[in-house]
């Protein structure tokens, strides 16, 4: 009796595949299992979501699956269920959405077991050399001194960057031998939980958020909204605590790369268990391992970025978000997931309690808050001696700027700075300069392939443009006149950071953005100097705005936030506001009083005098009330259909087919299609198509309806398009 599985496979047609049973592992195959199969010209590897006996083509039409991976299902049953509901309500295939849950070394085949480690130790002759004979190797010296305390794990050699040349050499001499062990799981932290820092006393509103939250059993979800420095973290470590006593793994997600080596550093120092770490920045391997530690119950607590939402635990107890309203837990390109929403669902099918944190939260978050379907918890004091923060407007409007900073701004820095304080001034655009401008003409160097302006990197001496990646060297003459007089028009951080060694030069200057934290560890070491204060002065851009605690700053200054203030995207008042408040909430943080200055030139902004007046609680809430009356997410629920193609008019095409298809009815909007807010971006032009429906079901059902007859429409092969659901930027 011939037997058939179909298998998920990661490609974006939105369906699955059959493939027949060799009779030797027929016994093999069960639903959830990796398996190898033929696809094309190529091998995939694919995970199977059922086993039946008969299919629709004949046999020797059907081609047979290559090998099975695995001998266990590779994801729990509550993961697997996620993922298919998530393929579902983000209109994409279960082998994508499959795919996103499973760490890429698993994706290109490699095993799930945990194997024998590689260890490096000292020989007999090691133990016996003089270590004086490396004096003039420190590489080997310094790795000969790490392996002298304990031996090494191949892993540990891997993170802590040691030379390989110098493992090599000492090799070569003797002194040090590789030997395999075999990895025992050990779960003794769900006997013996070691605390091995006394937690801080709790003031009254965190020892009641902790109180509600130790007490709920099963699924819920709460937010936690606290002004910036209320101590939201030590809320977290007295609920981890709770947890981790009962045996139970703890997931905690945050949004930036950044913001984990100090996270993970709190939880350390608190709790002596074993924590897997999972962001972008680890290879293939090191995520893999983490993926294994947290799946077999060996690592207590789980910490990542948006891709960890999907690491399986053993004993699932509690997931947390931090900083829940940041755009990033948003894929935005592939499967365009939101890791919140998607921690929520997970809670649901795990049967365990969801936490949500943040000082702002997103509109959908406190929508769901003030209806009841989240517990509501609020934190309105900060914590120790922390005192409220001094908030003030310069109006720039005809005043002279020094490199884009009034003298009132740096006046009030030279005062912070002489008491010795740090200060913190936030601009968001890195490079040295937003364009390149000829003076002699006034032509601005626009990308060739983007509507958009070229940014300066002096540093780097190239121009390049943020949005498709295209870079050339900077320029000597004019473009468009051929004449040598080009400068850059505007102010980037790279040019902040140069202004500000010369205005001060004896206070010294660090700049956090993605161009100087490239490196790896770079941004680490840039961190730990702030905090041990050999810098006084941090140029940042939103890397520094989110969550970091720095003690001695106590000046904030935000240079340019008129753009913020003018966006064609209906969520720029609310990111405004959230960024705002994050980043004057870097001040003061301590028990030094902090104070926050803002220079703009619509000092009479109603969205800014109302944020500075009553705070973000009360702004949020007014938002919600302008959203429900123009009929926006959250109040109503939004698809964006985009589409690009090298000519504007195949993919105006496409839209104006597909917008025929959907519904027309008083519980629908369609908007467009219209050119996206940045036209032609790559020498592509872009168009999009907004759907929008009163309530979510029925925009679940009518889209899987049409979605068939949109695939087959011709026009659909002269561009590409996607689907975004619930979309976070608009541009």
């Amino acid at each position: 009796m011939p037997l058939f599985v179909e298998v998920a496979l990661p490609v974006p047609l939105r369906r699955n595949f059959s493939y027949r049973v060799p009779e030797k592992s027929i016994s093999a195959v069960k639903i959830g299992l990796r398996v190898k199969v033929p696809f094309g010209h190529q091998q995939l590897i694919g995970l199977i979501t059922a086993i039946s006996q008969t299919c629709d083509l004949a046999e020797h039409q059907v081609k047979p699956l290559t090998q099975v991976l695995d001998a266990q299902e590779i994801l729990p049953k509550s993961l697997y269920n996620l993922t298919l509901w998530a393929a579902r309500y983000y209109f994409t295939s279960q082998g994508q959405m499959l795919s996103q849950a499973l760490p890429v070394a698993l994706r290109k085949g490699a095993d799930t077991a945990p194997q024998a480690i590689t260890l490096y130790k000292l020989t007999n002759q090691g133990k016996q050399a003089q270590i004086s004979l490396l004096n003039r190797a420190p590489a080997q010296k310094r790795l000969y001194l790490a392996i002298s305390e304990k031996p090494i794990s191949h892993e540990e050699f891997i993170t802590l960057e040691f030379s390989k040349a110098a493992l090599k050499a000492l090799e070569d001499k003797g002194w040090v031998e590789r030997s395999s062990q075999v990895i025992n799981i050990d779960l003794s932290w769900r006997q013996q939980l070691d605390i091995t820092e006394k937690p801080h006393k709790l003031n009254k509103q965190q020892a009641v958020a902790v109180s509600i939250l130790n007490q709920q059993q099963g699924f819920n979800c709460s937010l936690l909204e606290g002004i910036t420095g209320s101590g939201k973290t030590e809320v977290y470590l007295s609920v981890l605590e709770t947890v981790l006593k009962q045996g139970k793994q703890a997931l905690i997600l945050v949004p930036e790369i950044g913001l984990t080596p100090q996270t993970i550093n709190r939880f350390k120092r608190r709790f002596a268990v074993n924590i897997a770490v999972m962001h972008s920045a680890l290879t293939d391997n090191q995520r893999l391992e983490a993926w294994r530690q947290a799946r077999s119950g060996e690592a207590a607590i789980i910490i990542g970025t948006r891709s960890a939402l999907f690491t399986p635990m053993k004993f699932p107890g509690v997931i947390i978000l931090d900083e829940e309203h940041d755009a990033s837990f948003k894929q935005q390109e592939g499967v365009r997931y939101h890791a919140r929403d998607l921690a929520v669902m997970r809670g649901h099918y795990e049967d365990i309690p969801v936490i949500l944190g943040t000082a702002t939260p997103s509109l959908e978050t406190l929508q769901n808050a003030l209806s009841g379907r989240y517990h509501h918890l609020s934190l309105g004091e900060r914590a120790g001696a922390a005192q409220k923060v001094k908030q003030g407007i310069i109006d720039i409007t005809n005043q002279p700027l020094k490199n884009g900073m009034s003298q009132s701004l740096i006046n009030e820095m030279r005062m912070h700075l002489d008491a010795g304080n740090q200060v913190l001034l936030f601009l968001n655009r890195r490079g040295f300069a937003p364009a390149l401008l000829c003076h002699e003409c006034g032509h601005l160097h626009e990308c060739d392939r983007c509507d958009a302006f070229f940014t300066v990197h002096q540093g780097l001496n190239e121009i390049c443009c943020h949005h498709c990646g295209n870079q050339y060297a900077i320029p000597k003459q004019c473009h468009q006149c051929g004449s040598t007089m080009l400068m850059g028009h505007g102010l980037g951080t790279e040019q902040l950071e140069q202004a500000l060694t010369g205005i001060f030069p004896q206070y010294p200057v660090v700049r956090i953005d993605r161009d100087t934290t490239r490196r790896k560890g770079s941004l680490e070491q840039q961190l730990h100097g702030i905090h041990k204060g050999e810098y006084k002065i941090l140029v940042g851009t939103q890397m520094l705005a989110k969550g970091h605690h720095f003690p001695d700053v106590t000046l904030v200054g935000l240079l340019d936030v008129d753009g913020a203030l003018f966006s064609a995207d209906f969520r720029a008042p609310e990111r405004f506001g959230q960024l705002y408040t994050q980043v004057s909430g870097r001040a003061g943080r301590a028990d030094k009083p902090g104070k926050v200055l803002l220079q703009t030139h619509q000092s009479d902004n109603i969205l800014l005098r109302s944020l500075l007046r009553q705070g973000y609680g009360e702004f949020a809430r007014e938002q919600l009330k302008e959203r429900q009356l123009a009929q926006l997410p959250p109040a109503w629920h939004m698809v964006i259909i985009r589409a690009e193609a090298h000519l504007a008019l195949d993919a105006d095409d496409f839209l104006h087919h597909v917008s025929q298809l959907l519904p027309q009815d008083k519980d629908f909007e369609i908007i467009g299609p219209i050119p996206a807010p940045l036209d032609r971006k790559a020498g592509k032009y872009r168009r999009q198509l907004l759907f929008q429906a009163r309530t979510r079901q029925r925009l679940q059902l009518e889209f899987e309806k049409i979605l068939p007859q949109i695939e087959q429409l011709p026009q659909a092969k002269k561009c590409r398009w996607s689907l975004d659901r619930d979309p976070q930027d608009l541009m």
